[in-house]
């Protein structure tokens, strides 16, 4: 599933040699942005993964990979790079963004329909996740805590969004509002 370089495994090793009890390494896609894939990593107690975290073990050292996250990290190769800024982990990922069809039609929607739309107010959309017929969504920008959110959402994206791509039947905000720091109104 995911390869660790020495480095990487090196670097995880101090880090797992500060904690109190016995730790794994967890990872889970954010999201997706203009860069590519959004990654958490962090190390967690063994006892603490999701339900539904795929558990494998990667070099004697044990992994937690959220369960949508895992078929988007398969051949990623997870380094540790040095820089005079300093350093820090880094994946080389050769999936594409979505895999399957209908999230890449919603991934296009929002590209060609909405963000131009949301751009006009300094926002962006950012498709999150496509479950059960629901497409998750996330504001940034002017966006993320604009008063106006709700209306744009209902009456502007969703519509795109739902009668663009079949099997969508809703779009749901997933954005922590109350985190914007510059929204439109």
């Amino acid at each position: 599933m995911l390869e660790i370089t020495d480095k990487a495994r090196e670097m995880l090793d101090k880090f797992a040699e500060q904690a109190d009890d016995e730790v794994a390494l967890k990872i889970v896609i954010l999201g997706r942005g203009p860069k590519g894939f959004q990654y958490d990593l962090q190390l967690i107690g063994t006892g603490d993964a999701m339900e539904d975290d795929v558990q494998t073990e990667v070099d004697g050292m044990m992994l937690f990979v959220g369960s949508r996250s895992a078929p988007y990290l398969e051949g990623t190769i997870l380094d540790y790079k040095e820089t005079l800024m300093g350093g820090g982990f880094s994946f080389e990922n050769p999936n594409p963004l979505w895999i399957d069809d209908v999230s890449k039609s919603v991934a296009e929607v929002i590209e060609s329909q909405v963000n131009p739309l949301v751009a006009s107010h300094g926002g962006h959309v950012d498709l999150v996740g496509v479950d059960d017929g629901k497409a998750m969504i996330s504001f940034g920008g002017g966006c993320q805590g604009c008063g106006m959110v709700d209306v744009t959402l209902k009456e502007g994206i969703e519509v795109m969004i739902t009668e663009g791509v079949p099997g969508i039947t809703a779009v749901v905000d997933m954005t922590d509002h109350d985190a914007g720091t510059n929204p439109f109104y």
